[in-house]
């Protein structure tokens, strides 16, 4: 879009040819900014696909705008139709992402947002948790020992350290999730759980420790 108005104020063409009205704006700002250019005469006219034509004459200008302010409360509505969606499928103890290191997203089409227990990774998330509540290890040594098994993510990927430690602060793995994220709002999972609460807890003490040692 910048570029087409920088091509515009360079008089290196003075149309556009758009499928829509609304097609040529993505925000209030963007449509004043062509109905500047048109007030100007840099921009001589606007041709849709459907026949409607805009040129630098009020009422047309008047359309176009009425057109382009229409699309944008639509566009509006539908992102806050998608939030509440999504806002109601976490009530229902679904988590609105990809599914964890650890689950699958469920194939299954009427099963939206709802995750399985992955049978190959599950243990191995488990077995982390586990190595850093019972025998102390860090995150640095999780990731040696992950390396060395040859374990990777679904996509093919080794687990960063970063992420290691990222994983291992995830309350989803006992059952429960917050959502929007920093919101404060949590949910219960309707998903299988991989550890106990009390284990996840252990492990965010001796997570604190560590880092306090560092």
């Amino acid at each position: 879009f910048n570029e087409i108005i920088e091509d515009i104020k360079k008089s290196r063409f003075d149309g556009i040819l758009t499928w829509a009205p609304d097609r040529i704006s993505r925000n209030a700002g963007d449509l004043g900014k062509i109905v500047d250019l048109m007030d100007q005469g840099l921009l001589k006219e606007i041709r849709t696909y459907g026949g409607q034509k805009f040129t630098n004459n009020p009422n047309e200008k008047f359309l176009l705008m009425i057109l382009g302010s229409q699309a944008k409360l639509e566009n509006d509505n539908k992102v806050i139709n998608v939030r509440r969606g999504l806002r109601a499928r976490a009530a229902m103890g679904l988590k609105p992402s990809l599914a964890l290191t650890g689950y699958l997203n469920s194939k299954n089409k009427d099963e939206k947002c709802q995750v399985i227990v992955d049978p190959i990774r599950a243990p191995i998330i488990k077995k982390m948790f586990e190595k850093v509540a019972n025998e102390n290890q860090s995150g640095r040594q999780i990731y040696r020992w992950l390396k060395d098994s040859g374990f990777t993510t679904r996509t093919g990927k080794a687990l960063a350290l970063g992420n290691i430690y990222r994983l291992l602060r995830m309350p989803f793995y006992y059952g429960v999730f917050e959502y929007p994220r920093g919101s404060g709002e949590w949910y219960q999972g309707k998903h299988e759980p991989i550890i106990t609460k009390d284990l996840f807890d252990i492990v965010q003490d001796k997570i604190l420790g560590e880092k306090k040692k560092a």
